[in-house]
């Protein structure tokens, strides 16, 4: 994100809220760091870029294990978990890349786990995306379910290896992806309320496509010889724009059915009983990718500035309050760019607006988004504003060849926030991405 914020103010929100298990994204040490002494239990990660140089050299995972687990260790210190090696790496739409890197690099963050002692109670696993495994067109229900065929030996022999030192599966699931990607998809479907299709398979119903797909991978891994293997779902959430179907309603009534569901410990058919499930995600990351599509800057439960979107119960009780949001955070001046109403030669303002957007986050603007209804104007206003907040107010930002002024009038209008930057602890390098989180007094996971 462009603006974060200190690792200790965010830590302290997590506390506050009651959240004891958090999933991080990478290893930064000033953000592991801030959580020495709070028991939080952690899961840290190796980024994709990282498996090849860790699987050709096994003094690369025993400098990794030191500098960014054992190096934390220690009385009073950091409640280290687990260790993800990759993320996602069997993607499809990565054609590979990673196929010949991850497992070799699993293998050698394990044993350097073991050989710096700590092995037995830190775990390398791989965080999977859903479409890893998966049932066949002509029969798809959750027990025709196994391993994707490009990958299959692979899957096995990991999921084996991972059995065999107790680490957990972890998978990615989203319902949110399952309706954006299929516009034939039942949108009851997705959530947990009921109101939609029953799925039937050999006697199990279910009326979710999350509870399907987990229990696909549940078949998926009896298939493979590990039947009683641990799934802990590493993000599962909602966003609240850059889609049609991404807004803050449907992602309350998403999060509110899950939680319910989680709170109950209802599990699935095939896996009744509790489930460890991280929610994605923390804060709004504006500077993420959107490739997939532009709801991905808008995954959390948490605004830019870490107030909380909806009110949600991390208790699965149903009690509708807002989470505590963060402390201590500082804000720029009240002022906003906009496009100068004294202007009239207006012929600059479409390559502006797209300049603008370039460097900043205009995914509000997009089709079904929040700011969808702007006019023409409103939309160049809008734009003008993120870049000169995304540039910490610098009025040389606010000019956009004489079509832009700073005003200190809220810009804001019929739902679509025009935001006021907050003062940034950090570069962005500085600190871990904000991204998820999970129940507290259920099994309270965080992905940050």
């Amino acid at each position: 994100m462009s603006h974060p914020l200190l690792p200790t103010t965010v830590v302290q929100m997590i506390k506050s809220n009651g959240i004891t298990k958090v999933k991080l994204f990478d290893a930064d040490s000033w953000t592991v760091s801030a959580f020495a002494g709070t028991g939080i239990e952690l899961m840290l990660a190796i980024p994709n870029d990282m498996l090849k140089r860790i699987s050709s050299d096994y003094s690369h995972a025993q400098d990794w294990v030191k500098e960014n687990v054992t190096k934390h260790d220690y009385d009073g210190g950091v409640n280290i978990k687990y260790v993800a090696v990759g993320n996602e790496p069997f993607l499809s739409s990565y054609n590979g890349s990673f196929m010949k890197t991850t497992f070799p690099a699993l293998k050698n963050i394990q044993k350097a786990l073991d050989e710096a002692g700590v092995g037995n109670r830190i775990k390398a696993t791989v965080p999977l995306n859903a479409d890893v495994y998966n049932s066949p067109e002509s029969n798809p229900v959750p027990s025709a379910g196994d391993f994707r065929g490009d990958i299959h030996s692979l899957m096995v022999d990991m999921v084996r290896f991972m059995h065999s030192n107790g680490a957990p599966f972890v998978v990615n699931i989203y319902p949110f992806l399952s309706l954006y990607q299929n516009p034939d998809f039942p949108i009851d479907f997705a959530f947990f309320d009921g109101g939609g299709r029953n799925l039937n398979d050999k006697g199990h119903q279910y009326t979710n496509v999350f509870d399907a797909n987990y229990d696909t991978l549940v078949w998926s891994l009896k298939k493979a010889g590990v039947s009683d293997m641990k799934i802990i779902v590493g993000e599962v959430g909602w966003p609240t724009d850059g889609d049609k179907n991404a807004n803050t309603e449907n992602a309350k009534r998403f999060y509110d059915g899950f939680l319910k569901k989680m709170g109950q410990n209802e599990g699935t058919p095939m896996r009744p009983g509790h489930m460890d499930v991280y929610l994605f995600g923390l804060i709004d990351e504006d500077m993420k990718s959107v490739l997939p599509g532009n709801f991905e800057r808008h995954w959390g439960i948490f605004t830019y500035d870490c107030r909380p979107k909806f009110p949600m119960d991390l208790s699965g009780k149903g009690n509708d309050k807002y989470l505590k949001r963060a402390t201590g955070v500082q804000y720029l001046p009240e002022q906003w760019c906009v496009l100068n109403p004294d202007v009239k030669q207006l012929s600059a303002m479409g390559p502006n607006l797209d300049y603008a957007c370039s460097l900043s986050d205009c995914t509000a603007l997009g089709y079904g988004s929040s700011c969808n209804d702007l006019d023409r104007g409103g939309n160049a206003s809008y734009a003008f504003n993120m870049y000169f907040q995304m540039q910490d107010q610098d009025v040389r930002a606010c000019n956009f060849e004489g079509l832009a002024v700073i005003t200190t009038k809220n810009a804001s209008r019929n739902g679509c926030l025009f935001p006021v930057q907050i003062v940034s602890a950090a570069p962005p390098a500085a600190v871990a991405t904000a991204r998820a989180l999970l129940v507290a007094g259920i099994a309270a996971i965080l992905l940050l």
